[in-house]
């Protein structure tokens, strides 16, 4: 009989060797090997209990390794969808006509319940004054807040919004000393953290244009270092957000679909995620470059089990910022939905279940390829909705991977079904591109096409990954200088 647990063994004795000596003949206790705080006992056993305990030990550290992993990405996953939420709730707010003080109202509200501060606050840059002009509050009324001087030396918000890096405090650390000016602040807790609100010009130059506060943490009195990265993460969005509703205050019709444009654009690469994730063992390589008309083009990768690897690219139809949170919306689903069913179809299945209401409603659809590769089975299972660029790159030639039903939103879920191919370690190189590099056109009118993009694929496939991807952006971008539909490829070997 075995028994396993992460408490405190029996009484038992310890040799000179650090070996557990039972105090009973008929039971054996040892611990996990490499697993600190869990015990094995071994009780009723016939054979010689020390060599079913070298035996048994490994395989028990496995198992709890295995666990221990498990739960780690589960995490990770809550973590992402709660960030994309977040995410996908600022968008929202720009993508309405709404007067500043509202809009960073509910973007506060947001924020402190994902993080849970019972009080906050936000800042705005008023230049003509040279002060930072308080706009929303949590906990206490904005009224009772005044405004703070630019260059004041002792407020912990200016300094954040000249330095353009975040302050906090955490009361648990002895040798961190508190940064605030005093217990007058009126918190009712100890630690804090103030962030500064970033926005993204066009120019590519981050200006700051506020702070955020953030206080009196709900439970524990400090805020973890996985809260601290979700309000950075976010700061950029928070900062668009901002601005948009300032710029409306000033030219509403103008403004607005500038501003719709540039965080459509923000927000499509921000949820876009990097190969690096997959691990040295992967050649991957993706890029997105948006057009000037927001579309909702997008990719993914996932680390799967057994080794086997998921790669997905889709493109929303429509333009304009609908197309942008709907693709928000697919990737937050999919990464969770991917990670909890191992078959293609069954996953597009149940992405569809997720956001078929949302494309009911804007009378959108999606052209969607989800592709999972087990090298060891030398296996690509794939499901193809109405994906038309999706293919198989060998020494041989170049095999296009087929839809295997209509996009997602113009047919019911039973139609999605999945297919295979042959894949061979090494040689093999999945890719995948969206319409708006087939469709680039020169002064002449001529598209680029399907044939020039596969030519060079296998003109540069036994170069790394990335070779492939910006051999054909190049060629894209001297047909197209300027894109007028984003363009979207990855390429993959493994």
């Amino acid at each position: 009989m075995l028994d396993v647990g992460g408490v405190e063994p029996p009484p038992v004795r310890v040799d000179d060797a650090g070996g557990v000596i039972p105090t009973d003949a008929t039971r054996w206790v040892a611990q996990v090997p490499d697993t600190e705080g869990y015990w094995f006992e071994i009780v009723e056993c016939e054979r010689d209990p020390a060599g079913v305990a070298g035996t048994v030990g490994p395989l028990l550290a496995r198992l709890i390794e295995g666990e221990q992993d498990t739960l780690n990405l589960a995490k990770q996953l809550a973590s992402r969808y709660e960030e994309t939420e977040l995410l996908y709730t600022i968008s929202g707010i720009l993508g309405r006509t709404i007067r500043l003080e509202r809009a960073a109202e509910t973007i506060l509200r947001e924020v402190s319940d994902v993080v849970g501060a019972h009080r906050a606050s936000i800042f705005v840059h008023d230049e003509a004054g040279g002060v930072l002009r308080p706009v929303a509050a949590l906990g206490k009324e904005v009224g009772e807040l005044a405004s703070i001087d630019v260059d004041d030396g002792e407020s912990i918000t200016a300094r954040v919004f000249r330095s353009r890096r975040p302050v906090a405090y955490d009361p648990r650390s002895a040798n961190d000393p508190n940064p605030g000016i005093g217990p007058d602040r009126g918190y009712r807790g100890s630690a804090f953290l103030s962030y500064p609100i970033i926005y993204p010009t066009p120019e590519g130059v981050p200006r700051a244009i506020g702070v955020i506060n953030l206080t009196d943490r709900l439970g524990t009195d400090v805020f973890s270092g996985g809260e601290r990265r979700l309000v950075g993460a976010v700061a950029s969005q928070i900062g668009a957000a901002i601005e948009n509703a300032r710029l409306v205050e000033r030219d509403l019709a103008q403004q607005r679909v500038r501003r719709e444009l540039e965080l459509a654009h923000g927000l499509q690469l921000k949820l876009l995620p990097s190969p690096e994730i997959l691990g040295a063992a992967v050649d991957a390589a993706a890029r997105c470059i948006p057009a000037r008309t927001v579309g909702g083009d997008f990719y993914d990768f996932v680390r799967l089990s057994g080794g086997r690897v998921g790669v997905m690219l889709g493109d929303v139809s429509s333009h304009g910022f609908p197309a942008a949170l709907i693709m928000a919306l697919v990737l937050s689903a999919a990464g969770i939905h991917a990670a909890e069913i191992a078959s293609p179809d069954g996953m597009l299945r149940r992405l569809l279940e997720s956001v078929e209401q949302e494309l009911a409603e804007t009378e959108m659809h999606l052209s969607l390829f989800y592709g999972v590769l087990d090298p060891d089975a030398g296996l690509l299972r794939y499901a193809n909705a109405g994906h038309p660029h999706a293919f198989r790159v060998t020494p041989g030639g170049v095999e296009r991977l087929g839809a295997t039903s209509p996009p997602l939103g113009l047919a019911k879920a039973d139609a999605i079904v999945a297919a295979e191919a042959k894949w061979v370690r090494g040689d093999d190189t999945l890719l995948v591109f969206s319409d708006g590099i087939v469709e680039a056109r020169n002064e002449e009118g001529e598209q680029l096409g399907e044939e020039r993009v596969l030519q060079l694929a296998t003109a540069h496939r036994a170069g790394p990954a990335t070779e492939i991807v910006e051999a054909v952006l190049a060629e894209a971008a001297a047909f197209e200088a300027v894109a007028q539909d984003d363009r979207t490829i990855l390429a993959l070997r493994i």
